[in-house]
């Protein structure tokens, strides 16, 4: 009998305002006005935290502070191999500075890991480009 993976279970709600509530009791996110917070938006600024959450979980591991920064972007247009709309292109872009900033290669093993271990970019078909600005 084989183990069964982990696996983690989120959920929201949008009322009929649009307010979005976590699962968790976080703060409202209100949605009534569609034309600054879209559901685009929100896969960035998914991205963005994902990728910094999974860069310090590997910094604590490594005993290493982690003080950071990010910004990601996205081009949304049809698709060529479907003519479906979705993101055709990603970048995340983030700037860290590590206490005690380890050596070259550590610092590109705790960066790859960050990319590799965000849940969000390894669900986006379009794979983002990581650009690290390293303090």
């Amino acid at each position: 009998m084989s183990a069964r993976p982990k696996s983690f279970d989120y959920a929201v709600s949008l009322d009929e305002t649009w307010d979005v509530r976590s699962d968790r009791d976080g703060g409202v996110l209100a949605g009534a006005d569609e034309a600054t917070w879209t559901p685009e938006h929100l896969v960035l600024a998914g991205l963005a935290r994902c990728t910094l959450t999974s860069l310090r979980f590997h910094c604590v591991r490594a005993g290493v502070r982690l003080t950071s920064s990010a910004g990601a972007r996205g081009t949304v247009t049809r698709r060529d191999e479907d003519g479906r709309f979705a993101f055709v292109e990603v970048v995340f872009e983030g700037e860290v500075t590590f206490d005690p900033k380890p050596d070259d290669e550590t610092v590109a093993e705790l960066l790859a890991k960050g990319e590799r271990d965000c849940f969000v970019g390894a669900s986006l078909t379009a794979k983002p480009t990581y650009v690290w600005r390293v303090a």
